[in-house]
């Protein structure tokens, strides 16, 4: 007898059929450690439930999926549901209809335990946490040279505060050896003390990705930095030890780069408000002197029209010159503090670089530095002290291939 070849639904639906009209896997109960958790945005839940040689994906409808308990990554639990065939994709998952936690993940269970041990040490007191330094010379990175949080850090930094000096100590931020570069790390910038912060980070990850983190030896080599440390490790959500020992803790490795650096538009903000404070206060100073002097002179009138005689005349007038002496010297040293002001405010700005001579060249309003960023026939702006001047690339020569 000749059987006919089945379409593909045919064949899932078979095998569907067989599943479910089979009594174990009809009614199965299963334990595991759950990964991959995730909550759709209709409410069903999928996840895989796994154990240390095999993985099983499952999924709960939203009807059967208790909000109470708290599900996560890591979690050990025992699910119970029937196992069956998705025909689309042919694939055979667990369709859970109830679920109990048996216990967080071993992982999570050293995690939490360092943590406790590491509070009551007081490591994580506020106390031992050192201050940001607000204007930095030169900040330390220690995370990978080849992934993008390095990569958005520079971006952050040249963007907010161009003078900062950015010193990266390359390290793996995963694996076996990943804990032990990031101590060497820390101890390599406290040694030659060549850094005012140090910024410790990675991308995200799952916990076991993030887990060099999370190690005794990088939290107590957080804690011993005499520089002020900045953690910044994975996303907004993602919490590790190093976290809590660092004296400041950023969601993310652009927050990191912010935290650690001023805005330079800000100074000049602030020096423009400087400089207009002591104009005011020189101008109200300057009329009070003013009312004073007048106050003085009409005094001097009146004494004069009423008791003094001529031979006291000389004396008075020696009198004005000598507070008209006081008034000039204070006016003039109102003026050089002034001056002083405007003058730093002035070595600060960017135009007084391009009045020596200097120009900026923007791509897009973004400022180039480096020929690498530029290919031919790109559009360049040239800003010059008079004006600015808009290019067409021809040419590009790079003194590194030269």
């Amino acid at each position: 007898m000749k059987i006919r070849a089945l379409d593909i639904s045919e064949a899932n639906s078979y095998i569907k059929r067989i599943l479910i009209n089979d009594p174990i896997l009809y009614n199965l109960k299963v334990k595991g450690e759950i990964s991959n958790f995730k909550v759709h945005s209709s409410g069903n839940v999928y996840l895989s439930l796994k154990d240390s040689n095999s993985k099983l994906n499952c999924v709960i409808f939203k009807s059967n999926f208790d909000k109470s308990i708290q599900l996560d990554n890591g979690i050990k639990v025992i699910a119970s549901g029937y196992i069956s065939v998705y025909e689309r994709d042919g694939s055979y998952q667990l369709y859970i209809n109830s679920i109990e936690i048996e216990g967080m993940g071993n992982l999570y269970i050293e995690f939490n335990k360092l943590k406790e041990k590491l509070r009551q040490e007081g490591l994580f007191d506020s106390k031992y946490k050192k201050t940001i330094p607000k204007y930095p010379e030169k900040i330390g990175v220690i995370t990978s040279e080849t992934g993008a949080v390095i990569r958005d850090i520079i971006n952050v930094i040249r963007r907010r505060y161009p003078k900062v000096n950015i010193k990266l100590y390359p390290v793996t931020v995963q694996g076996n050896k990943s804990a032990l570069d990031i101590c060497e790390g820390i101890k390599f910038f406290n040694i030659f003390n060549n850094v005012d912060t140090i910024i410790v980070g990675r991308g995200g990850g799952s916990i076991e990705e993030l887990w060099s983190f999370n190690e005794e030896i990088v939290a107590r080599e957080v804690f011993n930095s005499s520089i002020p440390i900045i953690s910044a490790v994975g996303h907004e959500t993602d919490f590790t030890i190093c976290d809590f020992v660092s004296d400041m803790r950023a969601p993310t490795p652009s927050a990191a780069a912010e935290i650690a650096t001023p805005s330079l538009e800000d100074i000049v903000y602030k020096l423009g408000n400087i400089k207009e404070r002591m104009n005011k206060s020189l101008i109200s100073q300057m009329q009070i002197d003013k009312y004073r002097l007048n106050s003085v002179f009409d005094k001097i009138n009146n004494y004069l029209e009423s008791y003094i005689i001529r031979d006291k005349v000389i004396q008075l007038d020696r009198i004005y010159d000598k507070i008209t002496s006081e008034a000039e010297s204070n006016i003039t040293s109102e003026k050089e503090k002034l001056s002083k002001a405007g003058a730093l405010l002035h070595n600060l700005s960017p135009l007084a670089t391009i009045d020596r001579g200097y120009s900026i060249v923007q791509k897009y309003g973004e400022v180039i530095n480096s020929v690498k960023t530029i290919e031919a026939k790109d559009n360049l702006e040239i800003v010059l002290k008079d004006g600015s001047l808009e290019c067409t690339v021809e040419t590009i020569i790079n003194k590194e291939e030269v």
